[in-house]
């Protein structure tokens, strides 16, 4: 079985969740027995993946929407030279070159469902008309899709709440899984020192991208009600907008006036660095309005940190709430409910080391357990094979 997995994101240019996942699908995919795995995506040269850039010499200043969609169609005519038993294709940036090649060469089109354009709104913020073409090209290719591997229940009734017309019987739900060797407790504190973090004090760190997405603002606000010794380190950049980027740093010089211990981080840590944040961590925190299923809960987990976060979407199939951490409530009629518990929260596990370390030790345990890539891998052929059928 030769399948064309089709993403925009893959190693070395992995900024979030999908690309994570890409990542260590592909060699899972490979570790099964008689699958060979060609990787297209979009986007700079790599190794290990046939590159088609989204820089159309022909349409330098169109909209960023446009300039993806003309990578996807190169795409489909690379895939036409040596055509694949089955794509694969992941997020809206790769899904028009996914229903383009199934069309073209007549092969079934299998999808992750990584996040909803319906589902995030504020889109329209960073991509203006592109928006509305991300949202067109994921409604046509979610309804004529062979498959949707949908990341956790909660995805997968999204998917169905979303599109309607899709079958039910095409959405299996195949978790995102960790790698465990990667995300694991460490000992070494020289990053944490570079960084300013004093070691003597607890500390509740978040990392994400700042979009409205993962609910960063909310954290901000809360933090004013966190006990006075946590310290809050936030590895967070990449805003999705000026607006966002302005509105965050309002808050976070405003909190730093307020109380100690606000830790900024705005570049991209390399993983070991984030590893070592996570591992000595008092909580990890992630007050997302919208999270299909949240790998970073998992990363957080693997490294045995406590969770706190948001009871939205695939989460709680990740954290379980009293067992690997604490979940809170959301809803955007009650923001004000959800920062007053979302602090309250954090404040309950920082106040109890041991009930911290419990929650740190059975995340760890569950993360080994339950989000194995290679089962993960497994399960994913055998999506593969229904298609194929």
């Amino acid at each position: 079985m030769h399948v064309g997995v089709l993403t925009r994101e893959y190693p070395p240019f992995v900024y979030g969740g999908a690309g994570v996942h890409v990542e260590h699908l592909v060699p899972a995919l490979r570790a099964q027995p008689d699958v060979e795995v060609s990787v297209h995506a979009t986007g700079e040269p790599r190794e290990g993946a046939r590159t088609y850039s989204e820089q159309d010499p022909r349409m330098p200043e169109a909209n960023a929407a446009l300039r993806v969609m003309s990578a996807d169609l190169t795409m489909v005519a690379g895939l036409a030279e040596d055509p694949p038993d089955l794509v694969h294709s992941h997020t809206w940036y790769a899904n028009f070159a996914g229903r383009t090649a199934q069309l073209l060469l007549d092969v079934p089109h299998v999808i992750s469902a990584h996040s909803l354009e319906p589902m995030r709104p504020w889109k329209a913020e960073q991509l203006g008309g592109g928006y509305r073409l991300s949202s067109w090209v994921e409604r046509d290719a979610y309804r004529s899709a062979d498959a949707i591997i949908a990341v956790s229940h909660g995805m997968r009734e999204d998917i169905l709440t979303a599109y309607p017309q899709v079958d039910p019987a095409r959405v299996p739900v195949v978790h995102n899984g960790i790698d465990t060797d990667t995300y694991r407790p460490v000992r070494e504190t020289d990053v944490l020192e570079r960084l300013g973090v004093d070691l003597q004090r607890p500390s509740a760190v978040f990392v994400g991208r700042i979009t409205r997405q993962k609910g960063l603002v909310h954290l901000i606000r809360a933090a004013v009600q966190l006990d006075p010794d946590i310290q809050l380190v936030l590895l967070a950049g990449s805003p999705d907008t000026p607006e966002l980027a302005e509105q965050t740093q309002d808050g976070v010089t405003q909190l730093a006036e307020d109380r100690t211990g606000v830790v900024w981080v705005q570049e991209m840590l390399p993983r070991p660095d984030v590893r070592q944040v996570l591992s000595h961590a008092t909580v990890f925190v992630c007050p997302s309005v919208y999270e299909p299923l949240g790998i970073v809960n998992l990363e957080a987990m693997a490294c045995e940190t406590a969770v706190v976060a948001s009871r939205v979407g695939g989460i709680p199939e990740v954290v379980v709430h009293g067992e690997t951490g604490l979940l809170v409530d959301y809803s955007p009629r009650a923001e004000d409910t959800f920062e007053d518990e979302l602090a309250a929260a954090i404040n309950t596990v920082c106040r109890d080391p041991g009930m911290a370390a419990a929650l740190g030790k059975a995340g760890r345990e569950r993360a080994v357990a339950e989000f194995d890539w290679q089962a993960i891998g497994a399960q994913t052929v055998e999506v593969y094979r229904s298609a194929l059928a």
